[in-house]
């Protein structure tokens, strides 16, 4: 079976929802920390075997390619002022993988961005990761996919149980599972409602595709929002051929809205060593004072 080695990233969302921060800068450049929300899914490639990645970008997006390329200014300034473990760091930024860039011409749908990467991609299985869901995980949430691929040689699609009332957010699965981790998917259902989903399975922004699935993509209509959904298109192919499903094991967080994002700032915070009591000491001591100054009370 050929071994997985190509990740897709799209990344030319406007990012709307974080306006007027994305103004002059892209969401997947807002930082998580320390880190921009990029560099985390690029990370968690690298970490599965993954050695060339293609970055689906638009217009206003040059930061991303700025960010993984070298800057000898900086790399400069840093070695003259014996920042020794700074400039390791930046240096590595540049070293992670070989990164490919294409512009997507327009906004039509994730499976429109996938199609971007038909010449990319050629004839092998792909990955593709999803900017908005950042996953901490002692095995890498793509390597978990990778290991259900390598058994079935099927498209797999990574989920995590939402909450019913959310399920209208994301695509859902219907499928059946032995073992609680591995499912063979019988429906998929994008946005449904909560009446019209078939479980609270929801996908999490992260898959191993098959490379039929351009042709797929090609003959998908429009879906929700008159785009071309992934969701369509991957349904299209569980039909055909079949599809599997795979429960990521690991800490997810949303970063697609504002509250996501600060959930996500501060779980990770809490997952490093060095920031961990610093973090919850001032948490402990804010609460009180937002009370004072706010007038809430916390109910």
């Amino acid at each position: 079976m050929t071994r997985v080695r190509k990740a897709v990233i799209p990344a030319a969302g406007l990012g709307t929802r974080f306006l007027p921060a994305t103004k002059a800068q892209p969401k997947e450049m807002l930082p998580l920390v320390d880190k921009p929300a990029i560099q985390y899914i690029v990370e968690e490639a690298v970490a599965a075997g993954i050695e060339d990645i293609l970055i689906v970008t638009g217009r206003f997006k040059r930061a991303i390619e700025d960010h993984f390329d070298r800057s000898m200014e900086l790399e400069k300034h840093l070695a003259e002022h014996e920042k020794r473990s700074t400039l390791e760091e930046v240096q590595r930024i540049s070293q992670l993988a070989n990164i490919h860039y294409i512009r997507q011409p327009e906004l039509n749908g994730l499976g429109h961005a996938v199609s971007m990467a038909r010449s990319f991609v050629g004839s092998e299985p792909f990955a593709v990761l999803l900017g908005d869901d950042i996953i901490h995980s002692s095995t890498p949430a793509l390597t978990q996919l990778l290991s259900v691929h390598a058994t079935c040689g099927l498209s797999v699609v990574g989920v995590q149980p939402v909450p019913r009332e959310n399920v209208s957010s994301y695509g859902i699965i219907a499928g059946e599972s032995g073992d609680g981790k591995e499912y063979v998917v019988s429906d998929l259902v994008e946005k449904p409602s909560q009446t019209e989903a078939p479980s609270n399975l929801a996908i999490v922004g992260r898959y191993v595709i098959t490379p039929d699935i351009f042709s797929v993509i090609a003959a998908t209509p429009p879906g929700k929002q008159g785009e071309i959904q992934l969701t369509d298109a991957l349904r299209g192919q569980m039909i055909a051929q079949g599809l599997r499903a795979c429960r990521i094991d690991g800490l997810r967080f949303d970063i697609g809205d504002k509250l996501g994002y600060i959930k996500a700032i501060i779980g990770l915070a809490l997952t490093r060593p060095d920031m961990r009591e610093d973090v919850l000491g001032y948490m402990r001591g804010i609460l009180p004072e937002t009370e004072r100054i706010s007038g809430y009370s916390g109910r």
